[in-house]
């Protein structure tokens, strides 16, 4: 087994090396006799519209052979490789771009400001996989996302968190998405791209601070199964409310369960809801836990106003992060920063020809839009809160061991703990 994860990680070394010297400029650099050296850049250079599309029609093969893999050959194997591949294509060779993940924060631009636009490419990766997750599943996570496989790979001894910190950290991605699109909403920023974890390894650039947070998170995998998938991703959020819903969706057996529990630790996520105790129901049934439920359900409104004003009253901390906003107070708090030569920001604010009171009108604005969008993003986490507390309440039965289908990843691995349907045993 270690030998095989060996094996996987000097392929994956190796081919670093050779990707790192793979970029090269479509243009050759402006020749300067004044000494200077022109940056790095940060970014990947615009693919042309063809290469856009061929991304996207590669996107929808890998999603169509992963919900094959998982769906009919029940091949664990087969979706590794698949994963591997989508590492190396849509991670090292794409660097990370288009991301669906990101692409949360291109469409709410869009949606808000009718002044930006995006390609098509750009929505047929944002919707591509939400689509396969609806019919499928979230065979995205499985096979088609570059970060998850990064992360997969890498799983050496995954442990069980109690059930609590699994709840307590679940609320996570619902305020990053939350965040995600309140910043883009406002034009300020678009912190999914920003703050990504692993795009320096994909791009072989980032800051220090970039770099070891990319690292932490993979050392913390090592043990903590796809940490960024399980405690921040949020179109993870979005892919778990389609996948709930899925028309079909990776089973653990192909055939009737034998309550073998062989698959019972197999799912380093911790997404295999086991059977219900039959001792149970009647604590839950009764008629104390039945008022709890129902105080907990009236409660649902209180959390909902209690998220929105806690969501007002943070709205202005929230607006300095907008550039406008944060530069016109700057500018009115300390009038010496005019002259200051090293503030750029100010310099370049200076040399624009926009006045400052046209300044302060659109920091004005932009602080009120927040207003509105910071008691929305409150409310919204307030009714999560809500939900998330009244569903420990609810009794649902299970009678056999079954796959979650908001957080699976159908990654396939609990197909291969069950012996139902193999040579031997079960038929």
């Amino acid at each position: 087994m270690m030998r095989r994860w060996t094996n996987i990680l000097l392929l994956i070394f190796f081919l670093l090396l050779s990707f790192s010297g793979y970029s090269q400029q479509r243009f050759p650099k402006p020749e300067f006799e004044s000494g200077y050296e022109q940056p790095s850049p940060t970014t990947p250079e615009p693919r042309a519209a063809a290469m856009e599309y061929a991304d996207a029609f590669v996107l929808l093969l890998v999603l169509s052979l992963a919900a094959w893999l998982v769906l009919k050959r029940r091949s664990r194997k087969g979706i590794l490789w698949l994963s591997v591949f989508s590492l190396f294509y849509f991670g090292f060779y794409r660097e990370g771009c288009i991301c669906p993940i990101g692409a949360i924060q291109n469409v709410t631009l869009a949606f808000f400001d009718k002044n930006y636009s995006f390609s098509l490419t750009v929505l047929l990766f944002f919707l591509l996989p939400l689509i396969f997750a609806l019919f499928f599943g979230r065979v995205f996570c499985a096979g088609a996302c570059p970060l998850g496989a990064l992360q997969d790979l890498l799983i050496v001894k995954p442990v069980s968190a109690p059930r609590w910190i699994n709840k307590t950290l679940g609320v996570i991605p619902y305020i990053y998405l939350s965040l995600a699109i309140l910043f883009a909403a406002t034009g300020t920023d678009f912190i999914i791209c920003r703050y990504d974890p692993f795009v320096s390894f994909f791009r072989m650039n980032g800051t220090f601070l970039m770099i070891m947070l990319g690292i932490i998170f993979l050392m913390a995998g090592m043990f903590f199964a796809r940490p960024y998938c399980r405690i921040f991703c949020p179109y993870g959020v979005l892919l778990g409310w389609m996948s709930r819903f899925s028309w079909k969706h990776l089973s653990i057996t192909p055939a009737e369960c034998i309550q073998c529990k062989l698959c019972a630790h197999s799912c380093p996520f911790e997404a295999i809801d086991i059977p219900t105790d039959e001792k149970e129901r009647p604590a839950l049934s009764t008629p104390a836990n039945k008022r709890r439920l129902i105080i907990s359900a009236l409660l649902v409104p209180v959390w909902i106003f209690t998220g929105g004003f806690i969501g007002t009253k943070a709205h202005i901390y929230l607006s300095k992060a907008n550039p406008k906003v944060y530069l016109a107070e700057l500018m009115i708090s300390k009038p010496e920063v005019k002259s200051d030569p090293d503030n750029l920001d100010v310099q370049a604010f200076l040399q624009s020809g926009q006045s400052m009171d046209e300044l302060v009108a659109d920091a004005k604005m932009i602080r009120s839009t927040f207003f509105t969008g910071s008691r929305i993003m409150g409310g919204f986490i307030g009714l999560v809160l809500g939900v998330m507390l009244m569903n420990q309440m609810i009794f649902r039965k299970k009678p056999d061991y079954e796959a979650n289908k908001t957080n699976c990843f159908s990654c396939g691995r609990c197909m291969d703990y069950c012996p139902v349907g193999k040579e031997g045993v079960g038929g």
